[in-house]
């Protein structure tokens, strides 16, 4: 039997604030248990900016939904074909999938969805990482005191 559970206990020891660090990890492995449909790609395009792909062919922009909430982005497919004009089809081989389907991706602190593209089969969701100003990295300048006379 495999373990699937880690403890992360020695790392809270000289880690402060990275807690959050083992919920992303556990939802993560409960991510992998995910169906492989449909397949996708993750492009890093420049520093901080990304690009999600995903083939997607028969779906078309009205049966697709795209939400971010609490860091997860989540593309949801719903195909409202017509179950009765189907029905008068004979397939001798159906390799296309045209089923429902819901995708979630984990995003990191600060990372917003800035576009999304339907075309040819593909859709495209890029991203980019902002980070707020106050959370940048800044130079702290090491004043004199004065000496104070006594």
């Amino acid at each position: 039997m495999r373990n699937t559970t880690s403890d992360f206990s020695p790392l809270y020891r000289s880690f402060i604030g990275f807690d959050h660090l083992a919920n992303l990890i556990d939802k993560a492995s409960r991510a992998d248990k995910q169906s492989s449909y449909p397949p996708y790609n993750i492009e890093l395009l420049a520093e901080d900016k990304y690009r999600i792909t995903m083939a997607i062919a028969g779906f078309s922009e009205q049966e697709l939904d795209i939400e971010s909430k609490q860091n997860t982005l989540i593309v949801t497919g719903t195909k409202t074909a017509d179950k009765e004009a189907n029905k008068d089809r004979s397939f001798l081989h159906q390799g296309i999938a045209e089923r429902n389907f819901e995708r979630k991706f984990q995003l990191g602190d600060h990372v917003k969805i800035i576009d999304a593209s339907l075309e040819n089969g593909l859709l495209h969701i890029d991203l980019e990482r902002e980070i707020p100003e106050a959370l940048k990295p800044r130079k702290i300048s090491i004043n004199k005191k004065p000496l104070i006379d006594s």
